[in-house]
């Protein structure tokens, strides 16, 4: 089963993903996480995610897609994944069908989107900055922008799976206990 974890920055989404993973034996790919392990590195991909990721900008699809699927390609054996924070476009959104099922015969099952307001989300952002060391955390000027690219390049993706039956809205507040009980019970049907 392929799973897409939806919604907007600090929706939870790397939190649920990590819990799916763990209790449906998935493998969770985060986008986030593969562009910070480069920036940390400092090499050249990196350097060019960090340009778009400090202005709360998104990184351009070519860049995302060929990193995601050099990672992906490390799981050949898998029983699912989870993409936490892929797709962000209806183009990267096609490129991971044509990927998936070149590379293993799948496609993604279903997209999970958390529901959040925004002024939750930057609470949820501004306290996250204090521990993480991530500057598009720290700013709530960033914050908002970061929501603002959402809105204008990414949730129009949702109506991409709607259209294919594959969309299913949770409600993303509450404990992350209670959020991750209505994710599995949507993972399970």
């Amino acid at each position: 089963m392929n799973i897409v974890l939806f919604g907007p920055p600090g929706a939870g989404k790397g939190t649920q993903a990590t819990k799916l993973a763990e209790n449906f034996d998935f493998v969770h790919l985060s986008t986030g996480d593969i562009f910070r392990r480069n920036i940390k590195a400092k090499n050249e991909l990196g350097k060019l995610a960090s340009s778009f990721i400090d202005k709360g900008e998104l990184v351009p699809d070519k860049v995302t897609i060929s990193m995601l699927e050099e990672e992906a390609e490390k799981h050949p054996d898998t029983k699912g994944i989870i993409f936490d924070g892929f797709p962000r476009t209806i183009e990267q959104a096609e490129a991971l069908d044509l990927f998936l099922a070149n590379h293993y015969g799948s496609k993604i099952d279903k997209m999970l989107s958390l529901e959040v307001d925004d002024e939750e989300l930057i609470k949820r952002l501004v306290e996250r900055g204090k521990t993480s060391g991530r500057s598009d955390d720290a700013d709530p000027a960033i914050i908002r922008n970061r929501i603002v690219e959402y809105n204008k390049k990414t949730a129009p993706l949702k109506q991409f799976y709607i259209n294919q039956g594959k969309c299913f809205e949770i409600e993303g507040v509450g404990s992350v206990d209670e959020i991750f009980a209505r994710l599995a019970a949507e993972v399970a049907v």
